[in-house]
């Protein structure tokens, strides 16, 4: 073991106080590309109506939906490119690469006219501006965990990489604030015309502070040492996927881990958003408030499992939430209905005092926010505990030589693919059986066969990074 790395086990207060700095600046920039990437997805319902063509509501918004997968789609093809850059020329430069690819990506949507200025251009243009998001994404995550990953104690790794974790909800989180309060302060009729575009054009100033904060960092310990050694990889796409037992490793990333943890992280936050929303016919104030409480309440988990899995384990958290996951979605969506409606109360037909007829009335009940709170809650939990230590399992999975090619990839397969694909296939699902329900069984289905395969071929990597 080297010099350095026995260093990194036991860390003085400056190299504790460099690692908050690493973690504050990786997170920043991090919870700004999850926010990109989410405003498209909680303003859907907006963009449809804006860049498709008008007359089938629930086409365009399939249609929609199939955009914003397109995104996630394209994340391993991000993960591949910046992957190999990352392993090849850093960690620090290509993140910042990716950070302004997402940014100004997401500024042009916002400027972007729509179907009734341009009319098939505006969908085109914007599927094209969807897949640089994607893109950039796919190279972010595994730039940011490998960074904050190759600065940290071997024995507090999960806790550590954690703060990375919550990221994706904090942007999750801070654009449904964002989408929120720009809606409330123009009103309804201005947001629907023109202030949706509002939270996109707002990426271009969190971009540039982000990039004041990234731009003091420094390349990571290991790869610097690497660097001077002349020890980087040459061609890290054929280390990481030609050697067999590497690609055995990538799949067992893949198939046992990451396809699972996707999907149960896209159907505790945004299926459940769009089940509140499309089915339950919930206000969308209350919406919001109910996603947003949710993960206020949970984020904090994220540390804990991570945090916890440096003490027993990261496999055993990990396969625990998807089991769970998967066996409680049926009844806890059951419940969110018996909860949120649709339920009407329906005032009798009768007669007025002056004697004329009044007709049946049809009133909707209000809905149990509190509750719906909870259960959204819980299924946020089940979000931390497949999610928390899964940055620590996949680094410490492979050589830091290719580590950021060999991770990214499984990573977003699993989560822009397997999860990415969750709002459109459940919303399909539904659609096309009449059961609100049936669009449970893909994330159920994939999270049980991800259960059985990391039981059977994971074993608890050694926390030392090679």
């Amino acid at each position: 073991m080297s010099k350095q790395l026995d260093a990194l086990s036991i860390p003085d207060q400056s190299q504790k106080t460099n690692l908050w700095r690493v973690i504050g600046a990786a997170s920043a920039g991090t919870v700004i590309e999850w926010y990109d990437f989410y405003i498209f997805g909680s303003l859907a319902t907006f963009i449809a109506a804006k860049f498709y063509p008008p007359g089938d509501e629930l086409a365009s918004y399939l249609a929609t939906l199939a955009t914003f997968a397109t995104g996630f789609v394209v994340r391993p093809f991000g993960a591949l490119v910046f992957g190999r850059l990352g392993d090849m020329i850093g960690r620090k430069y290509t993140f910042l690469v990716t950070m302004f690819l997402m940014g100004g990506a997401t500024f042009f949507i916002g400027c972007l006219p729509g179907y009734d200025q341009i009319g098939l251009l505006a969908p085109i243009l914007l599927v094209l501006l969807r897949l640089l998001q994607g893109l950039a994404l796919g190279g972010e995550y595994g730039g940011a965990a490998t960074y904050v990953a190759e600065h940290t104690p071997d024995d507090q790794r999960g806790y550590y990489t954690s703060f990375i974790q919550t990221t994706a909800t904090l942007g999750f989180f801070l654009s449904i604030g964002v989408i929120l309060l720009t809606r409330l302060s123009l009103g309804e009729a201005a947001f629907t015309q023109w202030g949706w575009r509002i939270p996109f054009l707002l990426s271009l100033i969190l971009v540039v502070v982000s990039y004041f904060i990234r731009a003091r960092l420094k390349e990571s310990p290991l790869f610097a040492r690497l660097k001077r050694e002349g020890k980087i990889s040459r061609n890290p796409l054929k280390e990481s996927f030609a050697n067999r037992e590497n690609l055995r490793l990538v799949g067992v990333a893949l198939f046992g881990a990451t396809a699972g943890q996707g999907v149960v992280w896209y159907t505790g936050q945004f299926y459940a958003l769009s089940f509140l929303e499309k089915v339950l016919k919930i206000d969308y104030v209350a919406c919001y408030t109910i996603i947003g409480v949710a993960l206020l309440l949970g984020t904090p988990f994220f540390v804990y499992f991570g945090w916890l899995s440096d003490r027993i384990g990261r496999k055993k958290i990990i396969l625990a939430g998807m089991l769970i996951a998967a066996l409680s979605y049926l009844p806890i969506y059951a419940a969110m209905h018996a909860y949120g409606g649709p339920i009407t109360e329906l005032t009798p037909a009768g007669t007025a005092p002056d004697g004329t007829p009044v007709a049946a009335v049809a009133r909707a009940l209000t809905p149990n926010v509190p509750v719906l709170t909870g259960l959204v809650f819980v299924q946020v939990l089940f979000v931390t505990m497949v999610y928390g230590p899964i940055a620590a399992f996949l680094v410490e999975l492979f050589p830091t030589r290719i580590r950021y090619t060999s991770m990214s990839l499984p990573y977003h397969v699993g989560n822009g693919v397997f999860g990415g694909l969750v709002p459109f296939v459940a919303t399909w699902l539904a659609a096309r059986t009449g059961n609100i329900y049936a669009g449970l069984y893909y994330p159920i289905g994939v999270a049980l066969i991800t259960f059985v395969i990391g039981s059977w071929l994971i074993r608890e990597s050694p926390r030392q990074l090679r």
